[in-house]
């Protein structure tokens, strides 16, 4: 149950994002054989540890996150102070993702106490900003280590990815993230006069049904498709007998890489035609996929299934993760996890035993990556 120990350790650090807590000391510790590199910009401090075991063939990287969401109200015990109950362990942050980075420092530790050898570099990268803008943390590493040539070639993300039971499901990509907001300008006027206006209302009210849940892509195998979704809609002073000035819309589309942001661009300058307006796009997270075939997914797969006798949902639903960093920089990844269930919520809880599983899954993946 080492890893169960290591999970209540880890929770008594209150690492709300992006506080470190001196957590990275304890890590550092535990895995007192790695090379040590620390990364820090605008108060985020990152964590690069790694070992070289004779010809460098290849590189495998865990990358997680130690920091967390505030705690909030109504727990029933101490947030920060891990409590067992039955066979589950309660506190924030035990299944995003602290559950993870225990099951998988284990893995490395087991792995390389009795292995002794990997082949290549075997890597862990740890961030204190997942949970915030994420600006500094992963993506930041990634550009130094790509200065030092020491980007990985495969990266497993110990993100909470299961669903009802630990390894129903594993991510093999993300969609990506686009935000939008659409000005419509008219001109403000009584409205016992209308045609001494311009109602913005009324120049969007002919085409607002090909931007309101309009599909941009048909989606794929692996992805849904990429929707338009609005999410706020606001013009006027909140009276009836004057006419807006200008409207303003607010959406997001969780794009597969089927669709880019100039391809949004492009659909609704095209549709919007000579109404008067503007438009920002921003892309927030890129989308990423990871094929099925390629070697990282199916050594997880094999020990999943070898440990396990499960074989997971290959999927990309959900938010976005640190993962879509790796992908950027050519490292293939995917993400694995416990149960993902209480999550961001009050009395976080995770099952001992999905902990216990990860790590096993961990270090059977370690041992058949030795022959790549």
């Amino acid at each position: 149950m080492q890893s169960i120990e290591m999970l209540k350790k880890l929770v008594s650090y209150p690492t709300i994002t992006p506080k470190e807590c001196g957590i990275y000391k304890y890590i550092k510790d535990f895995l007192s054989d790695f090379k040590v590199l620390e990364f820090e910009k605008e108060g985020v401090k990152n964590l690069f540890l790694y070992k070289e075991f004779g010809e460098c063939k290849t590189h495998l990287c865990f990358g997680g996150h130690i920091d967390v969401v505030p705690a909030g109200e109504g727990w029933e015990s101490d947030p920060f102070i891990p409590m067992q109950k039955g066979e589950y362990l309660f506190g924030r942050g035990v299944q995003d993702m602290k559950g993870g980075v225990a099951a998988f420092l284990c893995a490395i530790r087991e792995f390389v106490d009795k292995k002794g050898y990997f082949n290549g570099i075997l890597s862990v990268l740890l961030t204190s900003d997942e949970e915030g803008d994420a600006i500094f943390g992963t993506k930041y590493v990634l550009e130094e280590l790509q200065k030092l040539d020491l980007l990985p070639k495969y990266a497993v993300v110990a993100e909470p990815t299961s669903v009802n039971r630990f390894g129903d499901m594993i991510k093999i990509g993300r969609r990506g993230s686009i935000n939008g907001k659409l000005t419509i300008y008219g001109k403000q006027g009584h409205v016992a006069y209308p045609s001494k206006c311009i109602n913005p209302v009324e120049l969007i009210a002919p085409i607002l049904s090909k931007i309101a849940g309009f599909n941009m892509d048909s989606g794929s195998e692996e992805f849904e498709s990429s929707k338009i979704v609005i999410t706020d809609i606001r013009g006027g002073m909140e009276v009836v007998n004057v006419t807006p000035n200008d409207l303003k819309i607010m959406f997001n589309i969780r794009n597969s890489p089927q669709t880019s942001l100039q391809d949004v661009e492009t659909y609704l300058k095209n549709i919007l035609g000579d109404i008067p307006h503007y438009l920002e796009l921003k892309q927030s997270s890129k989308p990423f996929l990871t094929n099925s075939s390629n070697f990282i997914v199916k050594k997880l797969l094999e020990s999943l299934q070898n440990t396990l006798k499960i074989t997971p949902t290959l999927s990309t639903s959900g938010g976005t993760s640190d993962a879509r960093y790796f992908a950027e920089y050519g490292v293939k990844v995917v993400e694995c996890g416990v149960c993902n269930d209480t999550i961001h919520s009050v009395n976080e809880r995770v099952k001992t035993s999905e902990v216990e599983e990860l790590k096993s899954v961990f270090v059977e993946l370690l041992q058949r990556f030795n022959g790549e």
